[in-house]
């Protein structure tokens, strides 16, 4: 959920579908980063965490939450989130939250989908779960995002073989890990000189005498 901010899903599949990601993230562990067991660790500062605390008091005027899970009083945790009954256009579901809280949008069909997705200024990570070969080859075409993820988990960029790197509001440089990552880096400089100009002065060396007039 870390990695992910919104969940958009057809209608037919919606409700079974939000049953079983509540359940399942009931079962996620809150605790220390260095922890092996743990799936869901703290932020990174008490302000990052006021942030997201923010984001879930909107969600509550904006939609309804419906589960929150607590985290442990030391240290900076915020407990798993899960909003639904939001529209598109809503606060919560337009903006990046980077933090444990998921947005679940339902739409008719999978055009409805795509422009769901479509409808964010942000566009960092995309991924699509289809068995139609006729909607994957839509989500190629139509999804603008940097890093597109089919049929797996979107999280897990390796460097130099899935430069990672967002489009929008998240960013439209180089990515990470890409063959021109560093040249971001450097400074460039542009010299430029007419070569085919008359009277020039000599340079005043031995190894470039000035020439001689008859």
């Amino acid at each position: 959920m870390l990695a992910c901010s919104r969940v958009i899903v057809l209608e037919q599949v919606y409700e079974l579908f939000l049953k079983r990601l509540i359940e399942a993230t009931r079962s996620l562990q809150l605790g220390p980063a260095e922890d092996p067991g743990t799936f869901v660790p703290p932020l990174i500062d008490a302000e990052a965490r006021q942030k997201v605390r923010h984001y879930i008091a909107v969600a509550k005027e904006e939609g309804r939450v419906v589960l929150q899970m607590e985290g442990p009083e030391e240290g900076y945790f915020v407990g798993p989130t899960i909003v639904t009954d939001v529209s598109p256009q809503a606060v919560i579901a337009q903006e990046e939250i980077f933090g444990p809280v998921v947005v679940v949008l339902k739409a008719g069909n999978f055009a409805e989908a795509v422009e769901i997705a479509l409808s964010t200024p942000s566009a960092l990570t995309g991924g699509l779960y289809s068995r139609s070969p006729a909607h994957i080859d839509r989500a190629r075409q139509d999804l603008r995002v940097g890093n597109l993820y089919l049929n797996r988990k979107i999280t897990g960029a390796l460097v130099g073989r899935q430069p990672f790197g967002g489009l929008g509001l998240s960013g439209i440089g180089s990515k990470a890990g890409g063959p021109d990552y560093l040249l971001q880096f450097l400074e460039p400089r542009v010299i430029s000189e007419n070569t085919l100009r008359r009277g020039f002065a000599p340079r005043g060396d031995d190894s470039h005498p000035a020439p001689s007039l008859s």
